[in-house]
């Protein structure tokens, strides 16, 4: 853990060159609005930490709440604006540093600032001209409810020659697509906050003993990212016995009972963006029999899926492969009957394994990005970056024998597709099973 070193922070310039890119797939007679993400009371006066919006951090790495981002194609006076809350040395005192808008200007690298309170002044003039309005139409209620007000102050203005916007489109539409494809210094972020994760991980398998609690592995997790500057990426499943067969488990109170499975599925977030791995173990450091065939059967789906992670094979090919894989291992087992055509036909491998192989990662755990292009599964290409995480979930009461039942197991990577193919850049996680066993004996 001590060879963990973070990278250095995105430039100031990654972020202008982000907007200048969605500034000119706007085009010019267009105006584009989002509002920083508002603090969320978490009970009477405290709140959650602050976790800014992913799109306004991708476009500005400004990390303060009451903020919003207009970008104005072809503005001579500049065409990125942030309104922010001004310089406030009382409240700083109280609640730490603010940029102000002249911070905002010298240190994030946008055109003009100006305080927030007087947005409502400005950005009706903003508006005036522009037929179109990129912006995320449902998000906050409150900020839909002031975009149209700004938007009628400037339709009542018509007679007096105002040209209000007439169509309002999806920013996602636009900036989603950029998301999608991570440059040199998203990987460097992603890689550190993987590596974290995956040391994690492996102190979460060495803090796992019979008479134990989940809660405990769970500790395990959160010393070692704090250590690294990061945060759980998400409210981490710590699941042992039949918890692991409920897909969003995150009570992590149960005992740990000699002769279960532990399955454990945590990510740390570095610098906004997410890793997230999955691994499945015995609490006693020996999978039984019946653990262990289903366990290599998810292995090995995993590693069809993987197979599949190339550029310009269809991202569909990834799900369908692990899906291939583990419908015969059910078949071949026993735990499911008739034909693997039939099995794959019915889709009754949904019995035992009901969600998708993987998603999207990036600033958002469940990154953006469409799946689909005109219907079709979109092809692989460098740059995206997915999860691979296949399952077996074999719940209390299931129509097999008693000796099946209480399993669950995922296993779950990261993967970058490249040039040449892909790289998976959790792997440094135990997974195969005498690496696992080895790794929690202390060898």
């Amino acid at each position: 853990m001590a060879g963990l070193k973070p990278p250095a922070p995105i430039s100031r310039s990654e972020y202008q060159r982000r907007r200048r890119a969605l500034l000119q797939m706007a085009q010019d007679d267009a105006i584009l609005i989002l509002p920083a993400s508002p603090e969320r009371v978490r009970s009477h006066d405290t709140h959650h930490p602050y976790r800014q919006d992913s799109d306004f951090e991708y476009l500005t790495g400004f990390p303060e709440p009451e903020a919003v981002l207009v970008l104005v194609p072809g503005r001579p006076h500049g065409e990125t604006l942030l309104f922010c809350r001004e310089r406030h040395p009382e409240r700083e005192q109280w609640d730490g540093p603010r940029a102000g808008p002249e911070g905002a200007v010298d240190v994030y690298g946008v055109d003009d600032a100006y305080p927030i309170d007087d947005i409502d002044e400005i950005l009706p003039g903003l508006l005036e001209g522009r037929s179109r309005v990129y912006y995320h139409f449902g998000r906050d209620t409150d900020f839909d409810l002031k975009l149209i007000g700004w938007v009628n102050r400037v339709r009542a203005q018509v007679r007096q020659g105002a040209q209000p916007p007439h169509e309002f489109l999806e920013l996602g539409h636009l900036l989603h697509e950029l998301r999608l494809f991570k440059s040199a210094s998203e990987l460097r972020q992603m890689r550190f906050a993987a590596n974290v994760a995956a040391e994690a991980q492996k102190a979460a398998m060495r803090a796992t003993r019979p008479g134990g609690f989940e809660y405990q592995v769970e500790a395990a997790l959160w010393q070692v990212w704090r250590q690294h500057d990061t945060v759980p990426a998400y409210n981490p499943i710590v699941g042992a016995g039949s918890n692991g067969c409920v897909l969003h488990y995150v009570a992590n109170r149960a005992p740990l009972l000699d002769g279960d499975l532990l399955l454990c599925d945590a990510g740390a977030e570095f610098r906004g963006y997410a890793s997230d791995i999955t691994r499945t173990w015995p609490v006693n450091g020996r999978f039984n029999a019946e653990q262990k065939a289903l366990y290599e059967l998810v292995l090995a789906a995993q590693a069809a899926a993987i197979h599949e992670a190339r550029p310009g094979r269809p991202y569909a090919a990834v799900h369908d492969a692990a899906v291939h894989t583990l419908a015969e291992g059910l078949l071949s087992l026993g735990l499911l009957k008739g034909t693997l055509k039939k099995v794959l036909e019915t889709e009754a491998y949904k019995a035992f394994y009901m969600h998708k192989t993987g998603h999207w990662i990036g600033l958002d755990v469940h990154d953006v990005g469409e799946y689909k292009i005109a219907g079709e599964s979109r092809l692989q290409e460098p740059g995206m970056v997915f999860t691979v995480e296949p399952g077996l979930y074999i719940a209390p009461g299931s129509k097999v024998p008693a000796k099946w039942q209480g399993i669950g197991i995922r296993i779950e990577d990261e993967v970058l597709i490249t040039a040449e193919g892909h790289e998976v850049i959790t792997s440094v996680v135990p997974k195969a099973v005498d690496a696992v066993q080895d790794w929690m004996a202390g060898r």
